[in-house]
């Protein structure tokens, strides 16, 4: 495995790869809300076939079954149609329900068990808008100093947003390595902002904002990011995709360096 500081900034060890069924990823929409899915989405499609019929019971989708759930969601990776979409808001009286709990429960579950330091719900294949971050003292303990200067990297407490809205505090951005639970092994240089602000729900339902900055910042966009259908490789600088042992090479020439601009 991997050292975790050479997998920045999202994945703390993303070699390790879940090894469960494949499970379907999308859940029966509430027939009350039938417009949290964009039109044409596999979700839909989804909840078409449930309604018409079709039961699962493996997975967080148990809840609908008899079995008791025994593993965790795998994490969906690059390609999936599910990371490539925009994902839909979470009706606010649905934020205290079983099935909304049981989503946040599981991407926590997995989120540490990678271990990474973020993740959005279409990353367990979930098209909701649920965003949780954490960044511990042991996974910075790992990082040389130098870099958790340069990128402005404290701990934080676990963060549970849902229908996230994040702004831009300031025009100043930085330019770092940035990987993904999603993609393995890989990454690449993005440019971020700063300083950012972030409102939405709290696990409990009730209003949250958060002022980042630094990592926390950068953190919060690539979140943010997934929610939209975008992953990091979408905003890459060209030319700095590559894998992780190859992180200490040089940038190709014309590349931009790495820091604050």
């Amino acid at each position: 495995m991997e050292t975790i500081h050479r997998l920045l900034p999202i994945s703390a060890a993303d070699t390790l790869i879940f090894r469960c069924p494949r499970t379907p990823r999308f859940p029966p929409l509430p027939p009350k809300n039938p417009s949290v899915f964009p039109a044409g989405s596999p979700a839909l499609e989804f909840r078409r076939r449930f309604s018409n019929g079709f039961r699962v019971s493996a997975g967080w989708f148990s809840v609908f079954g008899t079995r008791q759930r025994a593993v965790l969601p795998e994490i969906v990776k690059a390609g999936d149609p599910v990371l490539h979409e925009p994902a839909g808001e979470v009706p606010v009286e649905d934020i205290g329900s079983e099935r909304i709990q049981r989503i946040i429960e599981d991407m926590i579950s997995v989120m540490r068990k990678a271990p990474g330091v973020g993740l959005a719900a279409p990353q367990i294949g979930v098209p909701l808008k649920i965003i949780i971050l954490e960044d511990t003292k042991e996974y910075i303990s790992y990082a040389p100093k130098n870099e958790l200067e340069a990128q402005d990297r404290h701990p934080f407490d676990l963060l549970v947003i849902v229908n996230p809205k994040m702004k831009k505090r300031s025009n100043k951005t930085a330019l770092f390595f940035e990987g993904c639970l999603s993609v393995d092994g890989f990454r690449a240089v993005v440019e971020r902002y700063l300083e950012v602000e972030v409102t939405g729900l709290g696990r409990d339902g009730r209003p949250i904002r958060v002022d980042a900055t630094g990592w926390q910042a950068r953190i919060l966009q690539h979140e943010c990011d997934h929610l939209d259908g975008m992953l990091y490789v979408d905003k890459m600088v060209p030319r700095t995709f590559r894998a992780v042992e190859n992180l200490d090479l040089p940038l190709p020439v014309g590349c931009p360096q790495l820091g604050v601009r």
